[in-house]
């Protein structure tokens, strides 16, 4: 006799993951825009401290069964940006890269830091092959938080960047983090920033939405008083250049491929993200900013 199958979905929650608080709104209703899976998929915002999250959120079933996948295709001049951020700071030793996917960024932070140790964390095999193509010193496939305590203090960096996001539990990810850093290491955060005026604007064709793939969007201010709270120092923040221009270009894909107008897309697409690109400097210093960076140090003991 075959199993019941497991469900997808946990049961939904009357309160908020991050605060506690009961006073909960819907945010939006989205379908699988990207890759049309069945489903519809609810995020509810907190009233008291701004989290959104995926409620009911998807089970680790539910994620095998979506092919959620952390690792967000960056450009090779945006990722040199983001390790450009740790410069200011004594070179690493050794830094762990957390979903790292085909290790894209550490290709590019070796350019940087060619004395540094680069390891990797994801949940899939292309980390292994990303270690064999020599992008990686070591390679670990799995979830950060379960790979500890082998990995604890290891580690002068950890990085993560556009990952919380897909997480179920953000906290734990953030534990494991602080856990495989040394004392005085640094921790690279880089998320979307669900305050953007483009989460208004767009609404479910806004692209950090992204669901069923992004569980949680953490404000930063609540990000920052988590790490304060675990006794870390705050040593940067930056909402203007982790501004990736792709908000109308994504909106309009996502938009026109579900329409009968799919064959006359690629102009409009491509008008968009002209415009994208062209609106950037301007709006990557306006609350239309999509996202943000935090550089935190933990004490040392």
């Amino acid at each position: 006799m075959s199993s019941r199958p497991r469900p997808i979905h946990d049961p939904r929650r009357d309160d908020c993951p991050w605060c506690g608080s009961k006073r909960l709104r819907t945010r939006l209703r989205s379908p699988d825009l990207r890759h049309r899976r069945p489903g519809t998929f609810v995020v509810d915002e907190c009233r008291d401290c701004a989290h959104a999250f995926q409620n009911p959120r998807l089970t680790p079933e539910g994620l095998d069964l979506y092919d959620v996948q952390g690792a967000v295709p960056f450009s090779r001049r945006r990722l040199l940006a983001t390790a450009r951020t740790m410069l200011p700071f004594p070179e690493p030793e050794s830094w762990l890269d957390v979903g790292t996917g085909d290790a894209a960024f550490p290709r590019a932070a070796r350019e940087l830091f060619t004395y540094t140790a680069f390891d990797g964390v994801d949940p899939t095999p292309r980390v292994e092959r990303a270690r064999a193509a020599g992008r990686l010193d070591e390679a670990h496939v799995g979830h950060l938080p379960n790979l500890l305590p082998r990995l604890r203090a290891r580690y002068d960096v950890v990085s993560m960047l556009h990952h919380l996001e897909h997480t179920r539990d953000p906290r734990a990810e953030l534990t494991a983090a602080l856990t495989a850093l040394r004392p005085g290491g640094h921790l690279l955060l880089e998320l979307p920033d669900p305050t953007s005026a483009f989460a208004t604007v767009l609404g479910k064709w806004w692209h950090p939405h992204d669901q069923p793939r992004h569980l949680h969007l953490i404000p930063l201010p609540n990000l920052r008083a988590e790490l304060v709270a675990r006794g870390c120092e705050i040593v940067a923040t930056d909402r203007r250049t982790p501004h990736t221009p792709r908000d109308l270009s994504t909106a309009a894909t996502l938009y026109l491929n579900r329409t009968p107008l799919r064959r006359a897309a690629p102009p409009a697409i491509m008008f968009a993200t002209a415009l994208d690109h062209l609106l950037s400097p301007a709006l990557s210093r306006t609350r239309f900013s999509n996202a943000y960076r935090l550089i935190a140090r933990k004490q040392r003991t």
